[in-house]
């Protein structure tokens, strides 16, 4: 409405200075007008002074020429002052105005003003005969005659006075005429009497058209210009009379006869007479020197008009182009001062009415924009706390109808908060039913899992135990679903962890939640800690990922996952699977929301996970971006740690605290970095390079990330992680202490089958060349995938009742695509593995330190190559056409020990004795991330015992079951040491950091 109002009052302003602008272009134009005129009269003027100068010249050098004297002074001063006369109108001609008829005729004259060279040579010569030369001048001199019909400005006097001025002009050229041929009459020698009588009839003709221009100029002259003309003849009659009584008295005095000439035109008349002599003339008083002075009286007459006229006409052009002048600035001026009134008065009028409007626009605009979202805003809060309700009203207490709108406003203002309270009361029922109905599904869900696990432990059944593998994955991806649900709902972490935790146990625990678990790798995981106010929300985010990339992907593929730590103190977590891959629309897409969360309605639901990282990414500065994996299809995730939650959540710990963590430094003495051309590409090249190198995009963030940390978590994925790495622990503490007492290994042992949860997440594989580091190192086999380090021994549960004969297997080369996970327990079908037992084992493994690892290295025996996870690599047997294979044995040991004939001997003997020889374990180095690397065969026991074989059921040979066995075997005699623990993740044996989890 303001704007409305402002233009009904600069609507007449408008037109105003519409019209003002018309009035000051009009006496601009004017002034244009009046100035074009100025430079035309004195154009003209300057041709007026040129064309007199023309015939002057012509006139004047008659006599000199006809008697051949063209070198005579007359003629020179003649020609001299043309040349200074069409100089000076140069001069003018180069600033006239640029009108069109103007420039046609000074055109015209610029044509044939060349030929006045030419003419000069010829002039009154025989070239030209009779009365050429005359009209020669005369084609010169006329078209600047002419330029006096161009004189105006559209007014009666200027235009007047450019008729009046080319009549004069004319008579003068006609004068001018009549003089030149009389005195070529007069004083030309014997003239032919063709030439004479052609001479004679241009004389009487140009008198004739000399009469018609005086009669023009007297028709369009004004009264006094034709007065002017009388005075001017008037004046040359009378000085006519007192030359020719001059002249009298001279010839009296001299003696001579004096004959007293007749007037002008009376000589003029008789000059063209036919058949009058020269000498007649003379009897009669007309020669050459009357005839040339009485003309001249005449032309002087004329051409003083004439110079009047021109003067007169560019006075009024300068003094009308003055007024012009003055007007048009008048003009101006008032102009502008009427606008700039008009619009002051416009202005304070319409700010008088647009006062109340303005304060009312504010105050809707700063509800609109401020104070009600605002408010809405503090209500949509999960915990809003008290918030004030009460609208303030806008400040306008008139009584007209802006006030009443401000009143309706008010009320309009009130309804929305209202509506917006009610609302939020109304969502914070709904959250709360449905965090409570999400967190009664959890526990439901725990209580599942846990009674899974019951099952689990007590089930021998292969078949059956991997069924309850799938129910415990089906179980956690329910447990995981209603996180995502408390996530939908904003809800917090109930419990955070309270200590940092290396990233590899986190992207371990990730891995745990995934069925597909066995195809994901982990590759080149560097020494990181992640705070543990973000380690359950990052378990939560990278198992949505790995979930997606399992699922999307081919069975038969993997997944790699790598991290990088950047030189900014970020760390990058690169997720690589060989899927169908996305469009570029849906990366843009999918980039965009995880960049800036949407907000939750219906399409979240379609893609929760999608949603879910985002919030937790969002809730810990995390960035996550997805991408091509660049020449192979499938996608790459990238998820980008911030500087904040990767220090590992605290400063440096004492050295003196935690001697109970196991780290590879206290296995392996630190030895120096391994030069760049002997590492590893993941390890050399990727450590050093940037975020944008790596394929992330930072300029999608405008705002740094912050991590909160709030609380310390308990049983979370990480959590449930540590709890199955001591529910291994138990399950085989027993199996220990039996050993340990004293149990033979062929005595049958019973191994109750490890639940789902104690699956070991997928190993580390380092890839690259491998240098070895210095100082001891642990004899025998290592698992990599694992975090303890203990020397790794693996029951054969491929003979009959699942129980091991024969001691401890040597395990098989496996393929490559079984590097990973289950890469340590695989066998093919129909192979009877070489079981050796390593009696360094029954010392070791039950002590709570490591002093029964050599002190110096064993020389290694061979040189094996090494698989990409660091593992020696065998010969490949073919698994189409599986056949058993019998036991190898390894060669007897140089420095066997003798045996007492004396004493009681059995068949056995003397392979306890060389089992005896190799207790000292041998090595191969380490690997590159610092575990021990395992010589194939270098550790073997000679020969084997000599057992009956039992009777019983036969267990399935299929390389699944056999998978499943041997990996549930081996971890929980890995983890025996650590039976009656506490596991929780508070214990400082038990927690990340812990003997049990530490992988540095």
């Amino acid at each position: 409405m303001a704007t409305r109002l402002n233009a009904i009052l600069l609507i007449p302003v408008l037109v105003a200075l519409v019209f003002g602008g018309f009035r000051v272009n009009s006496s601009v134009q004017t002034w244009n007008q009046a100035d074009d005129a100025v430079r035309t009269a004195n154009l003209v003027r300057a041709a007026a002074t040129y064309s007199n100068t023309l015939i002057n010249e012509r006139d004047l050098t008659v006599v000199p020429l006809l008697a051949g004297k063209r070198t005579d002074p007359a003629v020179s001063t003649a020609r001299a002052a043309t040349d200074a006369a069409a100089q000076a109108f140069d001069d003018v001609a180069a600033r006239m105005p640029h009108e069109a008829g103007l420039e046609r005729r000074m055109a015209n004259f610029r044509t044939v003003e060349p030929e006045l060279a030419s003419l000069r040579k010829a002039a009154f010569t025989r070239q030209l005969s009779g009365v050429q030369t005359e009209e020669w001048y005369v084609k010169i001199q006329h078209p600047l005659m002419e330029l006096a019909n161009e004189l105006g400005y559209g007014t009666s006097n200027i235009t007047a006075y450019g008729r009046t001025l080319y009549a004069v002009s004319l008579s003068k050229a006609a004068e001018s005429l009549t003089r030149s041929i009389g005195m070529h009459i007069l004083v030309e020698d014997k003239p032919s009497p063709t030439e004479l009588a052609l001479l004679k009839t241009a004389l009487g003709s140009y008198q004739y058209l000399e009469g018609i221009a005086l009669q023009e100029y007297n028709g369009g002259g004004t009264a006094a210009d034709v007065q002017r003309l009388k005075d001017a003849q008037n004046a040359a009659l009378e000085k006519g009379r007192d030359q020719t009584a001059v002249a009298r008295d001279k010839a009296v005095t001299a003696g001579r006869s004096f004959v007293v000439p007749p007037e002008l035109a009376k000589m003029v008349s008789e000059i063209a007479t036919p058949g009058r002599t020269v000498a007649q003339l003379q009897a009669e008083g007309i020669t050459p020197e009357t005839y040339f002075a009485a003309s001249t009286l005449s032309f002087d007459a004329y051409r003083s008009v004439e110079v009047h006229l021109a003067d007169q006409a560019a006075g009024d052009a300068a003094r009308i182009a003055s007024n012009a002048k003055r007007d048009a600035l008048l003009n101006s001026a008032i102009v502008v001062v009427a606008l700039i009134i008009a619009f002051i008065l416009a202005g304070m009028m319409a700010r008088t009415m647009s006062r109340s409007m303005r304060r009312l626009r504010g105050a809707a605009f700063e509800i609109a924009e401020t104070r009600l979202p605002g408010m809405v805003d503090q209500l949509s809060r999960t915990d809003p706390g008290r918030v004030d309700t009460a609208v303030a009203p806008i400040p306008i207490n008139t009584r007209d109808e802006i006030g009443e709108v401000a009143r309706a406003f008010d009320q309009v203002h009130r309804e929305a908060v209202r509506l917006a309270a009610e609302q939020a009361l109304l969502r914070g029922n709904v959250n709360a039913i449905f965090t409570n109905l999400s967190l009664r599904n959890q526990g439901l869900i725990q209580r599942q899992l846990a009674l899974i696990t019951e099952l689990e432990n007590n089930e021998a059944d292969p078949d059956q135990l991997a069924s309850l593998f799938k129910m415990d994955h089906l179980a956690t991806r329910m447990r995981r679903n209603g996180e995502n649900l408390l996530v939908l709902a904003g809800e917090e972490p109930a419990r955070q962890w309270n200590q940092a935790v290396p990233l590899v146990d986190v992207l371990r625990a990730a891995a745990s939640e995934v069925e597909a678990y066995d195809r994901i790798e982990l590759v080149g995981i560097p020494d990181t800690d992640i705070h543990g106010s973000a380690v359950s929300d990052l378990v939560h985010l990278l198992a949505e990922l790995l979930e997606n990339a399992t699922t999307f992907s081919s069975p038969q593929t993997k997944v790699r996952v790598t991290a990088t730590r950047l030189p900014d103190g970020r760390v990058m977590i690169e997720i690589h699977d060989k899927g169908i891959g996305l469009t570029a629309e849906d990366f843009a897409d999918i980039n965009h929301k995880l960049a800036e969360p949407p907000t939750v309605d219906v399409e979240v639901a379609k893609r929760m996970g999608l949603f879910v990282v985002g919030r937790l990414s969002d809730r810990h500065g995390i960035r996550v971006q997805l991408r091509p994996s660049g020449e192979q299809a499938g996608t790459t995730s990238l998820v980008m740690l911030p500087e904040p939650i990767t220090h590992g959540g605290g400063g440096e710990e004492d050295p003196g605290e935690g001697e109970t963590d196991f780290t590879v430094s206290r296995i392996v003495p630190e030895a120096p970095e391994p030069p760049a051309q002997d590492r590893s590409y993941e390890t050399a090249e990727l450590g050093r390079r940037t975020a944008a190198e790596l394929g992330f995009d930072d300029s999608r963030y405008d705002r740094p990330a912050a991590v909160e940390a709030e609380g310390a978590p308990a049983l979370d994925p990480v959590g449930r992680s540590l709890r199955r790495e001591g529910r291994r622990a138990q399950l085989e503490a027993a199996a220990t202490t039996d050993r340990e007492d004293g149990r033979q290994p062929q005595q049958p042992y019973e191994a109750p089958p490890a639940p789902p949860e104690l699956r070991e997440p997928p190993q580390q594989v380092q890839e690259g060349p491998y240098e070895p580091r210095s100082g001891y190192e642990p004899a025998g086999s290592y698992d990599q995938g694992f975090t303890s380090g203990y020397q790794q021994q693996t029951y054969d549960q491929g003979f009959q009742n699942g129980y091991p004969q024969q001691g401890y297997p040597a395990q098989p080369e496996v393929p490559y695509e079984q590097n990973g996970f289950f890469a340590q327990s695989y066998a093919p079908r129909g192979e009877e593995p070489e079981m050796v037992y390593d009696p360094g084992y029954d010392r070791d493994f039950g002590s709570g330190d490591f002093n029964g690892l050599p002190e110096q290295p064993s020389e290694s025996v061979g040189s094996p190559s090494l698989t990409d996870a660091g593992l020696p690599r065998r010969d490949r047997k073919p698994r189409e056409s599986p056949q058993e294979q019998p036991a190898q044995e390894s060669p007897e040991p140089q420095n066997q020990p003798q045996p007492d004939p004396s004493g009681w001997r059995s068949n056995n003997d003397e392979n306890w004795q060389r089992a005896e020889a190799v207790r000292e374990p041998k090595a191969g180095g380490v690997t590159p991330s610092g575990l021990p690397r395992r010589v194939p065969k270098a550790n073997l026991v000679p020969g084997t015992a000599t057992q009956t074989p039992q009777g019983g059921p036969q267990v399935s040979r299929a390389p699944e079951d056999v998978r499943g066995r041997l990996s549930n075997l081996r971890r929980g005699v890995q983890q025996g040491r650590t039976a009656g623990t506490d596991t929780n993740g508070q214990a400082p044996d038990s927690t990340f950091g812990g003997p049990q989890n530490q992988e540095r």
